[in-house]
């Protein structure tokens, strides 16, 4: 029964290991829960900011390659004289909608962690994604996003230590602004080699990757989903068979034992003592007595 029990518990540990696989596989990263994560975190780990302060945000060790910013503007100066943060230059006569007496704006740099989050088909990414968002500002970072309403320039984007090389039109760098709902928008590049944006967002610069057609890309996903559940099922199923055999190896080695036993019962039952761990036969008296054949004895 014990055998059976841990059998079974084999089985049900690589099935679940092989679920949250493919489930972790096909599912990805989710970047609106690491926006809210940023909020939360920024929000506990800062206290009492002072105003125009950039706060450099120190991030758990399981979010390492990852930067986090922090800064509280006033809305009268914010609006006079801009911000010039991190890798966005956000010029004066921004005024936030609604209007807020102090806001507050989060830096993002997702790093080595960019394409994990982020995905633009058929392009790779060649710059890290970097982000900002303002919130209202009552103490540190309220629950509200504020948006902005721009009466002069554009808000400037940067990447810092990137080599851009302009090829043919198809392998030009461009552009991308990430949405909070996954969907994207692909724009040329400014003269200065960087990106320009009216709205708040996550931002990085793309070139075309996958030139193959999307029906050669869908028989790609759909081949690799089918090799999974098979290499899943193939490797379930060795399991099982493995178990069934030495199962039944054990049944015909049980029954082979009791065969023997009832076997020896039709015989001379015997006496039986133990020395250590074993049990011996013993007889309990000599059935033949030893007799002299002749009585003569030289």
């Amino acid at each position: 029964m014990g055998f059976f029990f841990k059998s079974w518990y084999v089985i049900w540990v690589i099935s679940l290991s092989l679920s949250l696989f493919v489930k972790a596989y096909s599912s990805g990263y989710d970047a609106k829960a690491l926006t809210s994560f940023f909020h939360d975190y920024a929000n506990k780990s800062v206290v009492n900011p002072q105003t125009g302060t950039l706060y450099n945000i120190p991030l758990p060790s399981n979010f390492t390659g990852m930067e986090l910013r922090f800064v509280r503007l006033r809305s009268g100066s914010f609006r006079k004289r801009g911000a010039n943060f991190s890798s966005f230059y956000l010029p004066p006569k921004l005024v936030p909608e609604p209007y807020v007496k102090r806001l507050a704006i989060v830096y993002e740099n997702l790093g080595n962690w960019s394409s994990l989050y982020y995905k633009v088909p058929n392009h790779s990414l060649v710059a890290p994604v970097i982000g900002f968002t303002v919130y209202d500002s009552p103490r540190v970072l309220g629950t509200k996003k504020l948006n902005f309403s721009i009466r002069g320039e554009p808000i400037s984007i940067w990447f810092d230590h990137i080599e851009l090389q302009h090829g043919k039109n198809d392998t030009t760098p461009k552009c991308v602004k990430f949405g909070d709902d996954g969907s994207y928008v692909i724009k040329n590049m400014s003269k200065t080699n960087g990106c320009v944006t009216t709205s708040q967002g996550h931002f990085s610069i793309v070139v075309p990757s996958d030139p193959s057609p999307p029906v050669l890309r869908m028989k790609r996903k759909r081949c690799l989903k089918w090799w999974l559940i098979g290499f899943g099922g193939g490797f379930i199923g060795v399991v099982l068979l493995v178990l069934a055999t030495t199962a039944t190896v054990m049944i015909v080695k049980r029954r082979r034992l009791r065969a023997m036993e009832k076997q020896s019962e039709k015989g001379v039952s015997f006496d039986t003592f133990w020395v250590g761990r074993s049990k011996m036969p013993s007889a309990s008296m000599i059935r033949t007595q030893p007799t002299i054949e002749h009585d003569y004895v030289p």
